[in-house]
């Protein structure tokens, strides 16, 4: 009995040596696959490629405003009536107010107009040549930097608006162009001058645009009226009842101390 005990005892130890035993010591079955360390390293993954970045391309370059403004900017009649114009339209809410008050009142303005607004409602535009008004360019969306831009940018958006008002008003002249803003750059006089129109300034602002009262426009405006002056007013860009509530006020205060003209 103690031969057998010993022989059982030896042949355990030869089959855990085998790989046919199992740990705990039982016989693992015969064919049964035997767990395989394995001496292989792990599988990196793979590295994702960085997605490329796209450069932005560089602001342009803005020339500086000058110090004063450069000559030749058109900033009177030349006579003793005084001329209106009305800037940012053509408004489908405002413009035919305005003109239904010219018309009252029968005077003329000039009305510098913006293309983007010249596309959208060229039927004002027309009202306003039938009603014996004149026409200005003032750019193709108002843009405050548009003088200090390269030439080429100029040139573009004066033609396009030019060609808007064309279009919507065939054979209509465009004597004038007015930069937005006031913020002229000799650059944009002579690219105004190529194209046939003269610069148009003013001496008389009541900054109707900032929305002040009615009485407040129509005060600015008698405070800094001279013989020959240049009435800056609004009838596009916001909202402009003061604007509109304060034209017939403005319109016969002027018209009593000086008349009112054309430009010419």
């Amino acid at each position: 009995m103690q031969a057998r005990a010993v022989l059982a005892s030896a042949l355990a130890v030869v089959l855990t040596l085998a790989g046919c035993a199992q740990p705990d010591g039982t016989l693992a079955p015969l064919g049964a696959p035997q767990p395989v360390e394995s001496t292989m390293p792990p599988t990196p993954k793979p590295t994702p490629s960085p997605r490329p970045t796209r450069a932005k391309p560089p602001k342009p370059t803005l020339r500086p405003l000058p110090a004063k403004l450069p000559a030749g900017l058109r900033r009177s009649t030349g006579v003793r009536p005084v001329a209106l114009t009305f800037d940012d339209g053509p408004s489908p809410a405002w413009t035919p107010k305005v003109l239904d008050q010219l018309r009252a009142a029968r005077v003329t303005a000039t009305f510098c107009l913006v293309g983007h607004e010249v596309q959208r409602h060229p039927e004002l535009v027309r009202r306003i040549v039938r009603e014996g008004h004149q026409l200005c360019n003032h750019s193709w969306r108002h843009d405050l930097d548009l003088a200090r831009r390269p030439v080429a940018e100029i040139r573009a958006d004066l033609a396009r608006t030019n060609k808007a008002i064309q279009t919507a008003a065939p054979g209509a002249p465009v004597p004038f162009y007015r930069q937005p803003g006031g913020r002229w750059t000799p650059e944009v006089l002579e690219v105004a001058k190529d194209l046939g129109m003269r610069p148009l300034h003013w001496n008389v602002d009541p900054q109707d645009w900032d929305k002040p009262t009615a009485a407040t426009i129509a005060k600015r405006v008698h405070s800094a009226a001279r013989p020959g002056a240049v009435v800056l007013l609004h009838d596009g860009g916001g909202n402009r009842a003061a604007t509109l509530a304060a034209c017939p006020h403005v319109i016969a205060d002027l018209k009593r101390r000086f008349g009112i003209t054309r430009l010419r």
